[in-house]
């Protein structure tokens, strides 16, 4: 293991001296590929170095053990060394899980539909809160979000919203929030205060480059339209409103939020783009698919994968059989210890798997 970290820290250190390189600034394809390994390695060359510090004041208190002297003082450093022991073990094990092969999606920007399900109104509602909690907690992380397609309802609800989201490992922090997210709690349209259970489905996509996925204009069918808000009613006086249909596939997507039919068609098409690299990427990963499958679950939409109790304040994510009483810190998108849970497990199962 250390062999490997060593390689590791010496290729860290190498890419730090090459992105500093003018010449390689230059090429920006280069130093974008650079910059994403740097990324990669940045957390568990960060591990390391903390491990060795702590490897030398172990090695230090031994030795203060071994060289004996003031009797108090040796107790006193052998309480400490077991200390340090106990730190030493859990490093280690987290630095196990680090070296774990990363999929080269994690560091990719994301595409995030969420979507009402059953329920009816107040599955809008609760897709709007969903919307508000995973955008403070992008804005927690300095993510970007950018929001590409929505269809509001009456009531200030979201009977769908499609946006992007750009930072520093998005897809990894959030990659297994695809799924059903139930919630159980009154709802504002519901007089006789008679708790209701409704539905919402996310879908989390890894952004596509125009370079990974080729969209082939003979392929695209584009019909524009004017834009409509809640109820129906036209919001445009303009067809600005654009769907796109991928013809091969029958994906459809449409996007109305700009004014501008162009910015539409370009929104449009980032989405269709995400959703045919998902698809292709499925095709060609079954096995990484499969081995998500015995994880945190499939990223399957129909699959129910968190409850959100308002009652009991209570949120339970059903994979991981993890539940946490603090439901009102994670609608306001205090989401981390959610997602650390879920990285943990699929860690230690992919471990059990290697064990096998």
């Amino acid at each position: 293991m250390v062999d490997k970290l060593e390689k590791m820290s010496e290729r860290y250190q190498e890419l730090q001296n090459l992105v500093s390189d003018p010449a390689v600034m230059k090429d920006q394809g280069r130093y974008k590929e650079l910059m994403r390994e740097l990324a990669g390695l940045e957390e568990v060359v960060d591990q390391y170095q903390q491990y060795r510090k702590l490897k030398a004041e172990i090695d230090d208190t031994a030795q203060m053990i071994k060289e004996g002297g003031d009797g108090e003082l040796v107790a006193l450093a052998r309480e400490e060394l077991e200390t340090l022991q106990e730190r030493e073990e859990e490093m280690e094990k987290k630095l196990r899980m680090l070296l774990i092969p990363k999929d080269p999606l994690d560091l990719k920007n994301i595409i995030m539909e969420i979507r009402a399900g059953t329920g009816g109104e107040e599955a809008g509602l609760f897709a709007a809160d969903l919307f508000r909690m995973y955008s403070k907690y992008a804005e927690s992380q300095a993510w970007k979000i950018e929001i590409l397609s929505s269809h509001e309802t009456e009531i200030r609800g979201f009977k769908e919203i499609i946006y992007s989201i750009s930072g520093k490992s998005v897809y990894a922090q959030l990659r297994y929030e695809s799924g059903v997210h139930r919630v159980q709690r009154v709802p504002v349209t519901e007089a006789g205060g008679r708790i209701h259970t409704s539905a919402v489905t996310v879908a989390v996509l890894p952004e596509a480059e125009q370079t990974e996925i080729e969209v082939r204009a003979e392929d695209l069918r584009v019909d524009v339209f004017r834009s409509s808000g809640p109820g129906g009613q036209s919001v445009n006086t303009t067809d600005s409103a654009v769907r796109i249909t991928h013809l091969p596939t029958g994906l459809v997507v449409t996007c109305q939020d700009e004014k501008s039919q162009h910015k539409n068609k370009a929104k449009a098409l980032r989405v269709l783009r995400a959703r045919l690299f998902e698809r292709e990427e499925e095709k060609k990963h079954a096995e990484r698919a499969a081995a998500r499958r015995t994880q945190v679950g499939s990223g399957d939409r129909s699959e129910r994968i968190r409850t959100y109790n308002f009652p009991q304040n209570r949120v339970t994510d059903h994979r991981i059989n993890l539940t946490l009483y603090r439901l009102e810190e994670v609608m306001l998108g205090d989401l981390q210890e959610i997602l650390d849970a879920l990285k943990i497990s699929a860690r230690e199962e992919y471990l059990k798997k290697l064990a096998v």
